[in-house]
């Protein structure tokens, strides 16, 4: 397959190529890139793969840094933008099931690709536009599916990660995952526990926010890969049964709807729910997000306006959620309303503060004093009261 017109991407990279090559190496841009512009998707990171060594990357260019020199990898920064050049690698054995014990450089770009994970992934190209296929990607992208390469059971003993990349990569392209790579997969799930709660982290919110994640979810659940997941709740395969429903026709946009979508909208207590939070190693603000909408999705059929009150700040994400939830457009219309309708959305927006309510004699610092304002606060969001000065000094002169 030969390309006469490169993404703009490639065209601003295409120099550190021709450099490269014309110091008598050979470099290619490799990966994700190449499968992105083959299947005309916008492209992210531009990858290069070169036979030069790094100490050889570093005598062609002027300005370099060592992002992963252990590992191959040189930074070369061009015109304000900062280009990765990986030398051609083997890997030796996997012992942690996670990285390679050593890396050995090698001048063969095949070498280099057949250590790669699936043959979607496995693609090159020269700086003329020329895809090099080396095992039959091409094909793969034509029947839409998701192949290892080469033997998949050393591909996933190597790095068992690999086994949620399948996944993911089939919910982000709407690809199936070929039936030796699938068995292999299946047999090895197991190893998914070897790998940091991190990396399996970012793989499932991808593969939630991917196009196909509904059969992404319900092949995951005909493989037992959820039984490996970090902690022990929330891995019941009804539940990701019931998120694949969800997500037929629509899919997170955030990292605060995907994880209020799995573990809020689970019959958990506070307690177990926040332990589920920790095995994730989630940020204290995603968890704080879950653990303040998980209550109002447990009681969605009967919002109160103080409800929605205590949750205005996250009203995009919560509405998202009860969106993706199948929520009757009538009744997810009549919250939004009620969240626009909110006279205030928090206490710093009453018309008056504690220290005014102190200097004008209507109260005394201490305990009285936050009972007095939570009192107006309540009284102003149910709209009992008017949120002026006066109906406020008003309501603390009768509360006297």
């Amino acid at each position: 397959m030969q390309f006469n017109q490169l993404p703009s991407q490639l065209v601003a990279a295409k120099p550190i190529l021709d450099k490269i090559n014309e110091a008598g190496y050979e470099a290619y841009f490799v990966g994700g890139c190449v499968r992105d512009m083959i299947l005309e998707e916008p492209l992210h990171d531009v990858d290069i793969a070169s036979s030069a060594y790094p100490e050889e990357i570093k005598a062609i260019f002027d300005k370099t840094v060592d992002t992963g020199i252990q590992h191959g990898t040189v930074m070369v920064l061009d015109h304000g933008e900062g280009y990765e050049i990986t030398t051609f690698r083997t890997e030796s054995t996997y012992t942690d099931f996670r990285r390679p014990d050593s890396v050995t450089f090698v001048r063969s770009l095949s070498e280099d690709l057949k250590r790669r994970d699936f043959t979607i992934n496995a693609f090159a190209l020269d700086a003329d536009g020329r895809v090099i296929d080396l095992f039959d990607g091409l094909s793969d992208l034509k029947k839409k599916q998701i192949r290892a390469v080469g033997n998949p059971k050393e591909r996933f003993t190597e790095d068992a990660l690999r086994m949620m990349r399948a996944f993911r990569f089939a919910s982000k392209l709407g690809f199936s995952i070929e039936e030796a790579t699938l068995e292999a997969l299946t047999a090895l799930a197991p190893n998914l526990e070897k790998i940091a709660v991190e990396r399996i982290q970012v793989e499932f919110e991808k593969l939630l926010m991917g196009q196909a994640a509904a059969s992404a979810l319900e092949s995951m659940v005909s493989v037992g890969l959820f039984a490996y997941f970090p902690g022990t709740i929330g891995k019941e395969d009804g539940h990701f049964l019931e998120m694949a429903g969800w997500l037929a026709k629509k899919q997170p946009t955030s990292l605060p709807v995907v994880w209020t979508l799995y573990l809020a909208t689970l019959p958990l207590s506070t307690g177990k729910r926040q332990e589920a939070l920790r095995s994730w190693k989630l940020s204290r603000e995603l968890m704080a997000t879950v653990n303040r909408l998980a209550p109002m999705i447990a009681k969605r059929d009967e919002l109160s306006v103080w409800d929605l009150y205590q949750v205005n700040d996250l009203a995009d994400t919560f509405l998202e959620v009860l969106d993706l939830m199948g929520m009757e457009q009538s009744v997810h219309l009549s919250i939004k309303e009620k969240f626009a309708a909110l006279p205030i959305h928090s206490a710093k927006d009453l018309a008056v503060n504690g220290g005014e309510l102190i200097r004008s004699g209507f109260a005394k610092p201490g305990p009285a004093l936050g009972r007095l304002l939570h009192e107006m606060e309540e009284a102003v969001v149910f709209g009992r009261l008017e949120n002026t000065q006066k109906a406020l000094f008003d309501f603390a002169k009768e509360a006297e």
